[in-house]
């Protein structure tokens, strides 16, 4: 049996299962920016809040000299992103597909919630979209799935996965 034969029968198969002999439209991805994508910086840890954030007006003034002196000194040099000799960044998986979450929120009735990205490989990294029970459309995760390969193309010319 050919792979054809194969393939066709499938399709039959899940066509009859999902509604009937209804075909679904071919969807078309949507357009992707050629801008570089921006890298999360390192989320900052607020600090803990003290009483001398309640302090009066007048109690303020006086010690702004001293505020000045403490902002004047950074309290830890920001951290060095490794990047490869090609001049790609070296990311973890995690803050890769936290990218590739950011660039896919701003297609259109691109769900806020639901939506897990997984990225795998090695070299040739890849992602992988799953959508939670009825946080889309059947058509609406189509369209996001293909729009994903194109994404990730584009983002492996900034970004390496780091092991």
């Amino acid at each position: 049996m050919s792979d054809e034969v194969k393939d066709a029968g499938l399709v039959a198969m899940i066509s009859s299962i999902l509604g009937g002999n209804k075909r679904a439209d071919p969807v078309a991805p949507p357009p992707l920016a050629e801008v570089p994508p921006i890298v999360p910086a390192d989320p900052v840890e607020p600090a803990a809040t003290s009483r001398s954030e309640f302090r009066s007006d007048a109690a303020k003034a006086e010690s702004a000299p001293d505020a000045a002196a403490a902002a004047a000194e950074p309290a830890e040099p920001p951290a060095q992103i490794a990047t490869t000799r090609d001049g790609k960044r070296l990311l973890p998986a995690e803050a890769i597909a936290d990218l590739v979450l950011g660039e896919l929120r701003k297609l259109d009735n691109f769900p806020s919630s639901g939506v897990s990205v997984t990225v795998y490989g090695y070299r040739h990294w890849n992602a992988m979209l799953t959508f939670a029970p009825f946080s889309t459309s059947f058509q609406n995760a189509t369209r996001f799935r293909q729009a994903v390969p194109d994404l990730v193309f584009k983002l492996r010319r900034f970004v390496e996965l780091e092991i």
